[in-house]
């Protein structure tokens, strides 16, 4: 196993499926319940071969989520050894892994990819595509999201200013301090790029009157928000489109918020998206971005699983070439915010809501997916922890004329 997952010493205690055992006692166990894994493993050595194997249920961890996250701590240090956790097999590691597996009876044809990987068509981030994109990571039932996130069904990172802070206490802190930050007030014209489930939304009509042009291209989010806008009463307050951002035609409005949506618009449409947010925007409005961020030896879309099951064509940029991007679209950048660790309890508290109603989750959208979706938490908590992602609030604005930015010489935006 040790050129599986990379050529280093093994990092868990694996159980084959004959019970036979190798690695330190005490680690995390792993159980390879088919020569089926193996054979993934060989041909997909490291995160990609790992992940289809646990989705399937091929391998397990039957310690529970906890150890699935140690254990995925553990065979990280030994497997990244390449950009993005990619493994790259020495001749030689080649050669002792084939002999491994032909050991053992598990030579064979690749295996079929699992159902729930990602199958898109066309160019990268042409609409189509994007809407391809967005639909498989934002199109199961919202009751399935329900599960984890707090009763705003905000699904971004949350602000945990209180320490003793539940999660529905964090994101409404985050929400009023995205509005705090823009300025909000009564009457103001806000537009919301990637509204998601509607919480940033709904949040800054009800308490903050600001009128709330809100869009996405989901079309079970605009299902949810639709009906929350009736229910609260917010019908001329909250106007909803299923629209690509690309087609916005806004002008003059005083605020932008744009919630973990540019994770999804791609390197070469970045300018795009930057400059239709500042056209949007009136001489002296602001721009509040919260946006997720990757190291600069870190992969791009996030690593293989999550490219291939998750979130696939999300592209990360370092924080820098985000700034770059907003400064060349006429931005001035006026305050950085870091919530890397905030993004480590935020998926914390969602993973152990999810864990609670597991079972739900597997009757909503199926094992298969079910246990995507847990690997998916499990490691991005680890991502934030390790510093390999991290997420920020950037506050911009477009300036005046005069030059003047619009916002006062010292932040106030912090106090309560």
């Amino acid at each position: 196993m040790q050129p599986l997952l990379g050529g280093g010493p093994l990092p868990v205690r694996i159980r084959a499926w004959d019970g036979s055992e190798v690695g330190p006692k005490a680690a995390p166990l792993l159980l390879i319940r088919s020569r089926r894994a193996l054979r993934r493993l060989v041909w997909r050595p490291g995160e990609l071969g790992l992940a289809q194997a646990y989705v399937t249920g091929e391998i397990d961890v039957p310690g529970g989520v906890d150890d699935l996250t140690d254990g995925l701590r553990r065979i990280w240090h030994v497997a990244q050894s390449g950009p993005g956790g990619a493994v790259r097999l020495t001749p030689r590691q080649k050669v002792g892994a084939l002999r491994t597996v032909a050991r053992v009876g598990a030579l064979g044809p690749p295996p079929k990819a699992p159902v729930t990987q990602a199958r898109l068509r066309g160019g990268r981030h042409t609409t189509a595509r994007d809407r391809a994109a967005i639909g498989h990571h934002y199109d199961l039932a919202s009751e399935f999201y329900a599960l984890q996130l707090d009763p705003s069904m905000a699904y971004s990172c949350a602000y945990y200013g209180d320490a003793d802070a539940t999660l529905e206490q964090a994101q409404r802190a985050k929400l009023d301090l995205v509005c705090r930050k823009l300025g909000l007030e009564p009457g103001m014209r806000l537009l919301d790029v990637g509204c998601g489930w509607g919480s940033l939304a709904l949040h800054a009509a009800e308490h903050y009157g600001a009128q709330v042009v809100a869009v996405t291209i989901s079309p079970s989010q605009v299902e949810l928000v639709t009906e929350r806008i009736a229910e609260r009463g917010l019908a001329g307050r909250v106007e909803l489109r299923l629209q690509d951002y690309r087609d916005l035609t806004e002008q003059d409005v005083d605020a932008v918020a744009s919630i973990e949506m540019g994770e999804h618009v791609g390197e070469d449409h970045y300018p795009t998206y930057a400059a239709t947010m500042f056209g949007a925007l009136k001489p002296g409005g602001r721009l509040l971005m919260q946006q997720m961020s990757r190291r600069l030896d870190a992969a791009p879309g996030g690593g293989a699983f999550i490219e291939r099951f998750i979130a696939p064509d999300m592209h990360m940029r370092p924080l820098s070439a985000t700034l770059g991007h907003l400064e060349a679209a006429g931005f001035e950048v006026r305050d950085v915010h870091a919530l890397r660790e905030h993004y480590v309890r935020t998926v914390a508290d969602w993973l152990a809501a999810y864990e609670s109603r597991y079972d739900e989750a597997v009757r909503l959208v199926g094992q298969e997916w079910a246990r995507a979706w847990r690997l998916y938490l499990a490691g991005g908590s680890l991502a934030f922890e390790q510093g390999r992602m991290g997420v920020d609030q950037v506050l911009a604005t477009r300036p005046l004329p005069s030059g003047h930015s619009g916002l006062p010489a010292t932040p106030t935006w912090h106090g309560e």
